[in-house]
């Protein structure tokens, strides 16, 4: 069986950055290693779970790739969830959203600005998990991140708009360029140079780039840069 790998590559940052993030400024653990590898199987079995939902020739193989991911999952789950129970509660609280995403599948909107706004929201409650993981609780700090994060990966989900699938919508050009320039000045009236600083890069791309004919690679470069920029400046602020 040739397992089926998410083509999403944007939202492998979604998936490592917020896990990351909470474990560095929380408390790691060696526990977080197998609980990343759980996390990350967990990711793998989503995408051809939800390919399953639409009824393709493939849809064997999706569910083949599923049930392999998503057991290896709870297999790498184990240790973690032993050792801390309550992580059971933040999967149960993804499942809401989670049938979001199946309903956009179904109607095979997967790329629907709603449905990407909802996937940030399950991979900041994985971050979340990670921070809990490793500290036992939930505080402003916690709060801090998560909000960060999807306020970083909303501007992505903008700019990647503009770049691809809306990229003849002038539209969306406004509202990516308007959020990020907005989100700059709103931490520099607040006094938060730190905080504005970890969105520059992301600024400067969606604008600079806009209108650009840039490869799907270059996108995927910049996008790599962009995050590891975003995550080492978000470091320096809060550790």
């Amino acid at each position: 069986m040739k397992p089926v790998i998410p083509k999403q590559h944007g939202a492998w940052a979604m998936l490592i950055i917020p896990f990351l993030l909470n474990v560095l400024l929380g408390n790691p653990k060696i526990g977080h290693i197998p609980l990343f590898l759980a996390w990350l199987f967990l990711y793998l079995s989503t995408y051809p779970f939800l390919m399953s939902l639409k009824k393709t020739k493939k849809q064997k193989e999706f569910i083949k790739s599923f049930v392999f991911f998503f057991l290896s999952a709870l297999l790498f789950l184990l240790y973690p969830l032993l050792d801390e129970p309550c992580l059971i509660y933040f999967g149960l609280a993804m499942i809401p959203f989670f049938y979001i995403n199946m309903y956009f599948s179904k109607q095979k909107q997967d790329r629907a600005l709603l449905n990407d706004i909802i996937a940030v929201f399950i991979f900041g409650i994985g971050g979340l998990a990670s921070y809990f993981y490793g500290t036992g609780i939930i505080d402003e700090k916690a709060v801090l991140i998560f909000l960060l994060i999807f306020l970083y990966f909303l501007g992505t989900i903008f700019y990647v708009k503009t770049m691809i699938r809306e990229k003849k919508n002038v539209k969306y050009k406004y509202v990516s360029w308007a959020y990020h320039i907005g989100l700059q000045a709103v931490f520099i009236i607040i006094g938060q140079f730190g905080f504005a600083l970890s969105y520059l890069f992301s600024t400067i791309r969606a604008i600079i780039l806009y209108g650009k004919k840039v490869s799907i690679k270059t996108i995927g470069i910049t996008e790599i840069l962009s995050s590891v920029f975003f995550t080492i400046i978000i470091i320096l602020v809060l550790i």
